[in-house]
C-alpha cells in the first residue's frame, strides 16, 4: 500500500465503503439466492466493523483487512481481468492507493521496495486547487473543466522508466459540508475563475477541513509511454537550441523507454555532404556520443571501416540494422565494421539515416549489448521519432548556415554599423518588389559630402627586414647542406657530390648580393629536386645521419626549407599588428560617441585606417564641424596611444621591428561609393580621386629637397594642404604637449612633389616615451577649448 498524503487539503478524507455497502445491502434483499447469499456473507463477514460505513481514517486498518477489502470490491475488481487491468482503489489526487490488480502489483515489485508512487508534476497547491474545484462542481453546479493529463512515472529494475496515465472514477464518493464551512456566493466563484493560481484565496473560500471526502475512488492506469517519451524527445529537441531550462529527461532514458530495452545505447553523427564526411553533432549536453566515429570527431564516408554497408545508407537513404554484430562480422567484407562495433561491445545495432527531401542530414545509431535485442521488428518505433529529427535538423542545418553567413559577413564583407541603416533600407525595397516576374535594379550605395580621416602606423623597412630574414635561412640552409655533403666520405657518387657541393657554395654567393625577385623560388626548387633527394638514399655513418636527421627536423612542414629568422620577423609583424588593431579597434568604440561615422581597417606592414563622417552618414543626428575637431584629436591621441604600445612593447618581441606614424589631413569634403564588385567603399568621382592617389603614396615620401623620409620611428607625421590645417592641428600638438604625450620640439617642412600632387606640408612631432606610468587619457576637443579659456 502507498500512503503518502498530501498533508493540507480542504477536506477531513474518511475512506469509506459506505456506498459499496448500500449497494450489497439491496442486492441481499433480492430473490436470486446465489447474488443474494453472497451479498449476505460479505455484510456479515464487515459487521463487527462499522468504520467500513462509517469511514477509516487509520491506513494500519487497511493493511489489516487487506483480503477482506479485497473481497468487498470484487465486483469491481474481475479476478479474470486482474492480470491485465493496471488499477487500485485511491483517493483522487492523493498518493495513496491499495488493493492493487496483480498487473499493478507486478509493475510496483519491479520498480523496487524504495520506490514511491507519485503524480507527475504534482504540487501540494495544485492539490489543494482541485480539491476545492471537485467541491465547486459536486455541491455548486459548477462544470469547471480541469481534465489536464496526470501521470505516473514508474521504472523497471533494469532503469527503463514506464509512464501511465491515470484516469480516476469518482463513482463512490461523496462531498459533505461541516459545520464550519463557509457559505460561497456567485461573486466568490467568479473571483476564484479568474484567480486560479492565488493559493491564498482558495484556501480563504475553502478552509482547511472544512469539508468532508467520504468514500474511494478507483485509479486506472493505461500504459502511455511511447507517446510521453515521444512528447518528451520533442520538449528535448525544442531545448537544443533554446535557453529554457534544460530537462532532467535524457535522450537515452527516451529512447530505452520507447524500445524497452534495458542497455540501450544512443549516438548521433551529421552528414557534411560538401566534404563526404560524419560529424559529432553541436549538441553539447545532448546526444555527443558517436559509435560509429567512437571518440574522434570527424570521419570521410569513404573510410574503410564502414565497408560496402554503408552504401545503403549514403546511396539508398535505407537503415543499416545488424541484429547479430559476431555473425555479421564473419563475413569478409564486414569484418572491420564488425569488428569496430565488437570492440566496443555492441552486439546488434541499427544506423538510421535522417532524411529530409532525399537528402542526407545525419545517422540515428541505436546499440545494445545483446544479440537480437534490435532488429528489423523494433526498427519500426523508428517512425514514431524520425520525423521530429527531420524537422530538427532541418532547422539546425539553416541556422547553422545564417551563422555561417553572419560570420562571413562579419569577418570578410564587413557592413560598419553606422552605414548599415541604408544598406538595410535598399534590401528591405527589394524584399518588398521582389517577384518573379519583376527584376529588382539596386540602387547605388553614395554617401556625399563626407570629410576622410586617413591614418596608419607602418612597420618601418618591412621590405628589407623580411628580404633579410629569407637570406639568412637560404644561407643557413646552404652551409648546413654543404657541410653535410662535405664530410661525407664515402666514394659513392663521389664526383656527383663534388657538383653539388660547388653548386650549392655558388647559391650561397650569390646571396651576398641583392636578393632578386626569383632567387628564394630557384634555391628551393634546386633543393627539393636534386640535394633531398641524394640525402635521402644516401647513408651516412653514425654521426653524419645524426646530423642529416636534424637538418630533416628543421624544415618547415609546410614549405620544406628553413624557417627560423623568417618566423621571428613573422610572429612579430603578427603581433605588433594584432597589439594595435585592438587599441585602434577599442578606441574606435569610444569614438563612435563623439559622432557616428563610417570606420574601417587594414592590416597590411602594419594597420590602416579610414574614417568618414558627415550628415549623409547619420541624417538623424545634426552634424557640425565639431564633431569633426572632435574625431580629429581622438585620432592623434589613439596614434600617440598605439606608438607606446609599440614602445612598451619592442623589449618582449622575438625580432625587433620600429614603426611610424602618419596622418593625412583632408580637409574638402568628398563622397563615398560602395563597389558592388569588391564589396567595399572607395571615393567615388574624378575630384575625389586625388585623396585616394595622396593616401596611396605619402608614405613612401620624402622631405622636399631630401632623401629622407617624412616619417620617422617614433614620430607622427601629419600631412595637410592648407594653412587652416596647419593651425588646427598646431593647436592639437600644442594641447598634448602640455599633457606631457607628445614632445617640445615641432618639426616643419615641405613634402617633395609626388606623381601628379604638389604643395603638400608636414608636421612631424615626437612622443613621449620616456615616463610610461601614467596612462594616456581620452581628452575632446572641448576639453582642449576649456583649457584654451
Amino acid at each position: 500500500m502507498n500512503t503518502t498524503p498530501f498533508t493540507k487539503s480542504p477536506f477531513q478524507t474518511l475512506i469509506s465503503f459506505h456506498k459499496l455497502i448500500e449497494n450489497l445491502e439491496e442486492i441481499a434483499a433480492t430473490n436470486v439466492d446465489y447474488r443474494s447469499n453472497y451479498a449476505k456473507a460479505l455484510l456479515k463477514e464487515i459487521e463487527p466493523y462499522p468504520e467500513f460505513k462509517d469511514g477509516i481514517t487509520d491506513f494500519s486498518f487497511i493493511k489489516k483487512h487487506e483480503e477482506l477489502i479485497h473481497n468487498l470490491l470484487a465486483d469491481l475488481f474481475p479476478t479474470a481481468l486482474t492480470h491485465n487491468e493496471i488499477k487500485a482503489v485511491t483517493i483522487p489526487f492523493q498518493n495513496v492507493t491499495f488493493n492493487y490488480t496483480e498487473r499493478f502489483k507486478k509493475i510496483l515489485q519491479n520498480a523496487g521496495m524504495t520506490f514511491d508512487i507519485e503524480i507527475r508534476d504534482f504540487e501540494e497547491d495544485q492539490f489543494y486547487i482541485l480539491n476545492c474545484i471537485l467541491i465547486l462542481n459536486a455541491c455548486y453546479g459548477q462544470n469547471f473543466d480541469f481534465n489536464k493529463p496526470l501521470f505516473y512515472d514508474i521504472p523497471t529494475a533494469a532503469g527503463i522508466m514506464y509512464h501511465y496515465r491515470i484516469l480516476y472514477n469518482a463513482d463512490f464518493i461523496e462531498i459533505i459540508p461541516t459545520q464550519n464551512t463557509p457559505l460561497i456566493t456567485q461573486e466568490d466563484i467568479t473571483l476564484l475563475m479568474n484567480n486560479f493560481d492565488n493559493i491564498d484565496l482558495w484556501k480563504e473560500k475553502f478552509p482547511q477541513g472544512s469539508w468532508i471526502l467520504k468514500g474511494f475512488g478507483i485509479v486506472s492506469l493505461f500504459d502511455v509511454t511511447r507517446e510521453s517519451s515521444v512528447s518528451d524527445l520533442k520538449s528535448n529537441l525544442l531545448r537544443v537550441k533554446s535557453t529554457q531550462p534544460q530537462s532532467s529527461v535524457s535522450f537515452e532514458s527516451i529512447f530505452k523507454s520507447i524500445f524497452k530495452i534495458p542497455d540501450l545505447g544512443v549516438g548521433f553523427i551529421l552528414y557534411d555532404e560538401e566534404e563526404e564526411k560524419f560529424t559529432i553533432p553541436p549538441y553539447n549536453d545532448k546526444v555527443t556520443k558517436s559509435y560509429l566515429l567512437n571518440g574522434i570527431d570527424e570521419m570521410k564516408c569513404k573510410n574503410g571501416i564502414y565497408g560496402h554497408c554503408f552504401t545503403a545508407v549514403l546511396e539508398d537513404k535505407k537503415n543499416i540494422i545488424i541484429s547479430d554484430v559476431e555473425q555479421f562480422a564473419s563475413i569478409p567484407e564486414n569484418e572491420k565494421l564488425g569488428n569496430h562495433l565488437l570492440q566496443q561491445n555492441i552486439r546488434s545495432c541499427i544506423f538510421a539515416p535522417v532524411i529530409k527531401d532525399d537528402t542526407l542530414l545525419g545517422i540515428i545509431e541505436l546499440v545494445s549489448s545483446q544479440p537480437t535485442a534490435l532488429n528489423s521488428i523494433n526498427a519500426i518505433n523508428l517512425d514514431l521519432f524520425l520525423p521530429y529529427l527531420v524537422d530538427n535538423l532541418e532547422g539546425y542545418k539553416t541556422d547553422k548556415q545564417n551563422q555561417i553567413e553572419a560570420i562571413i559577413q562579419r569577418e570578410y564583407t564587413a557592413i560598419h554599423s553606422s552605414v548599415y541603416w541604408k544598406f538595410k533600407r535598399e534590401a528591405l525595397k527589394y524584399f518588398e518588389s521582389n517577384s518573379p516576374t519583376k527584376d529588382y535594379i539596386f540602387k547605388e550605395i553614395i554617401f556625399k559630402e563626407v570629410y576622410p580621416l586617413y591614418g596608419q602606423i607602418d612597420i618601418k623597412g618591412s621590405s628589407e627586414h623580411r628580404n633579410k630574414t629569407v637570406k639568412e635561412d637560404l644561407k643557413n640552409q646552404l652551409e648546413t647542406l654543404i657541410n653535410l655533403f662535405e664530410s661525407q666520405k664515402s666514394n659513392e657518387s663521389f664526383v656527383l657530390l663534388e657538383q653539388r657541393i660547388f653548386e650549392l657554395q655558388s647559391f650561397n654567393a650569390e646571396l651576398d648580393t641583392s636578393l632578386k625577385a626569383d632567387t628564394e623560388q630557384q634555391i628551393q626548387n634546386y633543393i627539393e629536386t636534386e640535394i633531398h633527394p641524394i640525402l635521402r638514399n644516401t647513408t651516412m655513418d653514425t654521426e653524419d645521419e645524426t646530423a642529416k636527421q636534424n637538418y630533416f627536423e628543421s624544415l618547415d612542414e609546410k614549405t620544406g626549407m628553413f624557417y627560423h629568422s623568417r618566423k621571428k620577423f613573422d610572429n612579430t609583424m603578427s603581433i605588433i599588428n594584432k597589439k594595435l588593431a585592438v587599441i585602434l579597434d577599442q578606441k574606435q568604440i569610444e569614438a563612435q560617441q563623439i559622432y557616428p561615422h563610417y570606420y574601417e581597417r587594414f592590416k597590411t606592414d602594419g594597420v590602416e585606417h579610414n574614417l568618414y563622417i558627415g550628415a549623409s552618414i547619420a541624417p538623424a543626428k545634426p552634424f557640425d564641424n565639431l564633431y569633426l575637431n572632435n574625431l580629429r584629436l581622438w585620432q592623434l591621441q589613439t596614434l600617440c596611444e598605439m606608438e607606446l604600445e609599440h614602445h612598451q612593447l619592442k623589449a618582449t618581441l622575438p625580432y625587433e621591428l620600429d614603426v611610424t606614424s602618419l596622418i593625412l589631413v583632408f580637409s574638402s569634403p568628398i563622397s563615398i561609393r560602395f563597389r558592388m564588385d569588391e564589396k567595399r567603399f572607395d571615393v567615388d568621382g574624378t575630384y575625389n580621386a586625388r585623396y585616394e592617389v595622396v593616401k596611396k603614396r605619402i608614405d613612401k615620401a620624402t622631405i622636399k629637397g631630401t632623401k629622407e623620409r617624412i616619417t620617422q620611428k617614433e614620430k607622427i607625421t601629419i600631412v595637410y594642404s592648407h594653412n587652416s590645417e596647419q593651425n588646427e592641428y598646431l593647436k592639437y600638438i600644442k594641447y598634448l604637449q602640455f599633457k606631457k604625450i607628445l614632445e617640445p620640439a615641432i618639426e616643419q617642412f615641405e613634402v617633395e612633389e609626388l606623381q601628379g600632387v604638389s604643395g603638400l606640408r608636414a608636421i612631424r612631432v615626437k612622443v613621449i616615451n620616456t615616463n610610461l606610468t601614467d596612462e594616456v587619457h581620452t581628452n575632446t576637443y572641448q576639453d582642449l577649448i576649456n583649457e584654451q579659456n
